[in-house]
């Protein structure tokens, strides 16, 4: 909890700025005690209160999934019982509890203008707290029930439609279906709602005569005109009620982390090599070769494969040389706090050398001497700081946009898309990233070549998966990535740790894969990171750095390393390597700080003085100079194929990864279909009564429960997809496979088919079953604004996604923004009882404007008289909208286009963050 302050005091930041623009749109200024309609805007005020305490726990879900991979691990390793960790989680929330409701009653109960008397403020904050505490108890319960982040969302949902559906405010009491009139009886939020409603209108400000014929107090005819019990003692009833609730939900989620398992069993696919490989070892057959016996006839492989009849894609052959490079990034504010006045560190410090074909370069230093900063800055990935020296492609100056189309970068995380297959993704690969006069049978036979070449044959069915949950092992992982940056068909490839996280078995294969590579006679660099001796042996050449980013050795390795061990035990002092004794190991102790301080020598001076270096300098000049055969490296466009290529290749690669994603489509569709049942059961035949004003505010209500629900929770199951794929788009933007934009209108043109299929559902089930009026024209009316809202709810979640760092972060940024669309959609307050300083925030407001086009479109033309909810007056249907919501059906078309123009607002701001935010710095 401690260190995760930032979501708690955000969450609060979050709270005081909601409750103080509820304080100002129910300012005491603008609201009277005057008609039942004046007490209504009250309660709508103590509803959206209690929804925004309810809501406040919602977090609680993602907070909880994240971390029960390590509860079920603890657990299962006997650490503790699940109740050690629930009991402190409860007792540790109610401070948090205390200070989130105490704020927003004292920030808005005077204002507001509630009854002034001190003990009903104390009494009201004694519901909010355990209303607080009951809903931080449900959410964790439902995060143990469901266990994955979308399921547990899903589960959420159905929890808060159930809790507000049928919590006596959205529908009053007397019109809830009698098979629902059960959940009402176990919704926690009536019994919140009766408290604190007879807690205020039993109070000396409703004393007042309601008017007409009624002898009845202004307060206690409101609570029957709405249907809530007006008797004193349900205040304690529901204060009981909660804190059982808090008890009971507590112990369920107490009881579900002790009894159930992870959803997902964690595995990794098998090929058919390894299955027999494992049974040879259970009946203690031999199976592992030596790795350096292996690499001594490694090339019989490539020759046998490539050298007889060529690769069906011809490559150039190139060289990369560079000189005095230089890389300075800004003093981190820790560093200078503690006294470096220098306003740039130096990374990288006069780095020379050069990579050539068919030869395998390693890159090796101890953790922070700079291996991956010059393998960044060579490829052109660094996003920050200030490069200097020269970098030449077989002697002409190296052009980045140029580069990333003749070189390939496997970078050390093994980012894929976890719904393809291996065959999928190579494909994908070489659709984008080869030329465009290649067709597609020759790009198809290039990749089954290159799926040959990494040993992915047995594999190339198997979908990708997440790293760590399902799918592929980390081993397959690295070859899909070495996999996807040559079916390119680069002429360097750049490698970043390719064997980290191996074991000895898994690194022996990568490598092999490796050596395989530099035999077909491409230009192979490495950044590896203490290398066994079979492994480092394998290298052709090596650039060794010291901490500083300064080159100690850059030269041959030799047989069995003679080279290296020649050139540092000639230095006096160095202690020999003992027999046996891994070089990489011996070279790393010998050349330590320490050792340099013992010796009193500067192992990078030693080595510019050496004549190892002096050759180095020369064989760079002599690959600075392009030889008369060679010709300068030139496209006529940044990108291998067009926009429209590669919008229609993303676009390909989204309908794969939703078709094949059913914990997002196809919870999606079952939760539209179960919502849609649930609210047509629940508002049976709603859009046919019109009565009175209580049922039209009813039948508002069905549509805003809707628009609400379906809507938020469109919004938060599309984040974590959209921040799997983005980090996907990182790795593809920077390898040159396509521009920003085609990858952001496929994520966006993916979801119309998926959306409208679950608008259709929705329409047709609810439409049906609330017996709204049956014309063609208005089911139409009604589809087109479900579709809509369903869309920019959609559209807004991934923009949410595209402007933070990670899918957390914008569920926590999106859900304020969800409390004020929600606050000024209408429904707890029309827009003509806004105060006129908020009054344009209605019209900015999305939910609003569905609301007005759903609410229009059925009522706003229809002349039926209804009773007012004083219980005398009658009004005809069209002026009552007109009235007291200000809807009017001359207005329909202008929310229809407001609906739209909220969708397209929100889709280009995604697409235009994908391009501009980059929150993988390097």
């Amino acid at each position: 909890m401690k260190r995760n302050m930032f979501i708690y005091v955000f969450k609060f930041v979050q709270l005081l700025l909601v409750a103080l623009i509820t304080m100002s749109v129910f300012c005491r200024a603008t609201l009277r005690h005057d008609t039942i309609d004046d007490a209504g805007l009250y309660l709508g005020e103590l509803y959206f209160s209690m929804v925004i305490i309810l809501f406040n726990g919602f977090t609680e879900v993602s907070m909880l999934v994240a971390k029960l991979p390590i509860i079920y691990k603890h657990r299962d390793l006997h650490f503790y019982p699940c109740w050690a960790y629930t009991l402190p989680s409860w007792l540790l929330s109610i401070p948090t509890s205390l200070i989130e409701s105490g704020f927003w009653v004292a920030v808005t109960y005077y204002v507001v203008g509630f009854d002034p008397n001190f003990t009903r403020f104390l009494r009201q904050s004694l519901v909010y707290f355990f209303l607080h505490q009951m809903s931080l108890a449900l959410f964790r319960l439902m995060g143990s029930l469901g266990r994955n982040m979308i399921v547990a969302n899903t589960f959420g949902s159905f929890a808060m439609l159930i809790v507000m559906a049928l919590g006596g405010y959205i529908i009053s009491r007397d019109r809830i279906p009698s098979w629902w009139i059960w959940g009402f009886w176990i919704s926690p939020l009536m019994y919140a709602q009766d408290a604190v409603s007879v807690n205020e209108f039993l109070g000396h400000s409703w004393d007042k005569r309601s008017g007409g014929n009624s002898t009845l107090p202004l307060g206690e005819a409101l609570l029957k005109a709405r249907s809530l019990f007006p008797e004193s003692y349900w205040y304690w009833i529901g204060v009981g009620v909660l804190i059982g609730y808090t008890f009971l939900f507590n112990f369920l989620f107490t009881i579900f982390l002790s009894k159930l398992n992870p959803l997902v069993k964690r595995q990794a696919i098998i090929s058919k090599e390894e299955l027999e490989n494992r049974e040879k070892m259970r009946k203690g057959e031999p199976v592992v070769i030596q790795l350096r016996d292996f690499l001594q006839h490694s090339g019989s492989f490539a020759k046998k494969s490539f050298k007889q009849k060529g690769m069906v894609l011809p490559f150039q052959p190139l060289s990369m040389s560079f000189s005095n490079i230089c890389y300075y990034v800004d003093v981190p504010l820790e560093l200078k706090q503690q006294g470096v006045s220098e306003d740039k560190l130096q990374l990288l410090n006069d780095i020379t050398g050069a990579f050539r074909p068919g030869v395998l370069t390693a890159l090796v230093g101890v953790s922070g001497a700079g291996k991956t900063t010059l393998m960044d800055v060579l490829a052109g990935r660094k996003t920050g700081g200030v490069i200097e020296g020269n970098v030449n492609i077989s002697g002409y100056p190296k052009m980045q946009e140029t580069f990333a189309r003749i070189s390939g970068y496997c970078e050390q995380n093994d980012i894929h898309s976890p719904c393809l297959t291996i065959h999928e993704s190579l494909l994908f690969s070489a659709w984008l990233r080869l030329p465009s006069d290649i067709d597609l049978e020759t790009q198809k036979a290039f990749v089954e070549e290159v799926m040959e070449l990494v040993e992915l044959v047995p594999l190339k069915g198997a979908l990708v998966g997440l790293p760590g949950v399902d799918g592929l092992s980390t081993e397959q992982r690295k070859r899909l990535t070495i996999a996807v940056e040559l079916v390119a068909n680069p002429s360097i490839v750049f490698m970043d740790e390719p064997t980290s996280g191996l074991d000895a078995r898994s690194a022996a294969i990568v490598m092999r894969t490796v050596r395989n590579i530099v035999n077909t006679g491409r230009t192979i660099v490495c950044t590896i990171h203490q290398p066994s001796i079979d492994i480092f042996e394998s290298f052709d050449e090596l650039l060794f750095m010291k901490r500083g980013g300064e080159l100690i050795y850059a030269g041959p390795l030799g047989p069995k390393s003679s080279k290296l061990i020649e050139y540092f035990e000639g230095i006096d002092g160095v202690r020999r390597i003992r027999p046996g004794y891994n070089p990489a190991t011996w070279m790393l102790e010998v050349t330590s700080s320490a050792e340099e301080n013992r010796l009193d020598v500067d192992f990078a001076e030693i080595y510019r003085q050496s004549n190892l270096f002096q050759y180095n300098k020369e064989l760079v000049e002599r690959l600075s100079k392009p030889s008369a055969d060679a010709k300068e490296l030139n496209f006529p466009t940044m990108y291998s194929r067009s926009y429209i290529d590669q919008f229609v290749a993303c676009l390909w690669k989204q309908h794969l990864s939703y078709w094949r994603n059913p914990q997002y489509t196809a919870v999606r569709f079952f939760y539209t279909v179960i919502i849609s049942l649930m609210l047509g059961t629940i508002c049976w035949e709603f859009g046919s009564k019109r009565d009175s004003q209580q049922d039209i505010f009813n039948a508002m209500g069905s549509m805003y429960a809707a628009v609400l629900f379906i809507g938020v929770t469109n919004g938060t199951a599309v984040q974590p997809v959209v921040s799997v794929e983005r980090f996907v788009s990182y790795r593809e933007r920077a390898a040159g496979t396509y521009s920003a934009l085609p990858f952001a209108f496929a994520q966006v043109a993916i979801e119309f088919p998926y959306v409208f299929v679950q608008a259709i559902f929705y329409c047709t089930i609810f439409y049906s079953m609330a017996s709204f009026e049956w014309t063609f024209s208005k089911f139409v009316w009604y589809t087109f604004f479900m579709y809509f809202t369903m869309l920019y709810f959609t559209f807004y979640g991934m923009m949410t996604t595209a402007v933070t760092p990670n899918h957390n972060v914008a569920a926590i940024i999106a859900a304020p923004f969800y409390m004020l669309w929600n606050l000024f959609s209408g429904f707890m307050i029309p827009h003509k009882r806004i105060p006129i300083w908020w009054r344009w925030y209605y019209w900015a407001n999305p939910i609003a404007w569905s609301l007005y086009g759903l609410v229009a479109s059925q009522y706003a033309d229809v002349e039926k008289l209804v009773k007012l909810s004083d219980g005398v007056q009658l009004l005809s249907t069209r002026l009552l909208v007109k009235n007291v919501f200000g809807f009017r059906h001359d207005f329909v078309g202008i929310a229809g286009i407001m609906v739209v123009g909220f969708c397209v607002l929100f889709a280009v701001i995604f697409a235009f963050a994908i391009k501009s935010f980059n929150f993988q710095r390097r």
